[in-house]
């Protein structure tokens, strides 16, 4: 009985583990700000909880898909994920299935979304599912050839919030762009951060990434480069009136980011474990404000 109650809780583990619930925070900010960018002319609570949900089955299906293609392509070998795969707690297939029921489970929001704010979602939904699947899966596989952070900035920052706004008012605003490229850089710094983290599994499994080409210390400006990018365009927006006075209140999320970048100091791979929790708190923080913002100036 103990042993069966330990393989069941293992089990549990290794499941938390490959669909990492702790991510979300990365789907659910984009919505939340698109849907606040659209709340000083109406709020369809309907269509923005299946948003939400939508976004976070996908990035759960992503997580899901990611972590398969890295066991069966001898990616990451080694990881937890994968030793539990290994070790028969979590087979392969099943975890194959199970992303595309995420997938297949985001994709039924979205059309129910599309029955009545019109076909463009359709087509944000689409291209948000394939770049999930194909993020390592072949033939495509963008996330292995350096070209990661550019499809997480483009899926999850200007597509993601402009496709939450454009639920609400059934158009695209530039209001919505403008508040998408904070939140698409700090997701973008939030993979770089892993990536930076490990950077030597990396190189040794063929997988290229941005961190693993330029190296540090090369690697470490380019964190401080998009974290000040991500408060530069705050502040740009703000005062050429693109966004209003009150989404500068994201700059109270500057102690999140000298914690991130304070975590830079590590160089061994295992330590560099808090720089990627930073870089989702930043996300997670600038991004709440953000919408704070937004919603202030709709009152």
């Amino acid at each position: 009985m103990a042993s069966a109650a330990s393989a069941t809780l293992s089990r549990r583990r290794a499941w938390w583990l490959a669909l990492r619930p702790f991510s979300y925070t990365a789907a659910i900010v984009p919505v939340l700000v698109g849907t606040a960018v659209a709340a000083d002319e109406t709020f369809r609570p309907g269509l923005f909880l299946l948003a939400l949900l939508g976004a976070v089955l996908i990035l759960a299906g992503t997580n899901l898909a990611t972590d398969f293609f890295d066991f069966v392509d001898g990616v990451q070998p080694k990881a937890s994920f994968g030793a539990a795969m290994q070790g028969g707690l979590l087979p392969a297939k099943a975890v194959h299935l199970a992303a595309i029921a995420c997938f297949a489970a985001g994709s039924a929001c979205g059309l129910v979304i599309v029955a009545y704010a019109g076909w463009p979602i359709a087509a944000a939904g689409v291209a948000s599912v394939l770049g999930g699947y194909f993020y390592v899966a072949a033939p495509v596989a963008y996330g292995r050839r350096g070209l990661g952070e550019v499809g997480v900035f483009f899926f999850m920052g200007p597509l993601m919030v402009m496709a939450s706004s454009y639920v609400q008012v059934e158009r695209l605003s530039w209001g919505s762009f403008y508040a998408s490229l904070p939140v698409g850089i700090l997701v973008a710094n939030i993979l770089h951060a892993n990536n930076l983290r490990d950077i030597e599994n990396d190189r040794a499994r063929g997988k290229v990434t941005i961190a693993g080409i330029v190296a540090r210390p090369a690697a470490d400006y380019l964190l401080w480069a998009l974290v000040g990018s991500a408060f530069a365009a705050v502040i740009v927006c703000a005062a050429l009136g693109a966004t209003p006075a009150w989404t500068l209140l994201a700059l109270f999320a500057l102690p999140a980011a000298a914690l991130t970048l304070r975590a830079l100091r590590e160089r061994q791979a295992a330590a560099l474990n808090a720089l990627v929790r930073g870089a989702a708190r930043l996300h997670l923080h600038l991004g709440l404000l953000l919408a704070l913002g937004f919603l202030i100036e709709a009152l």
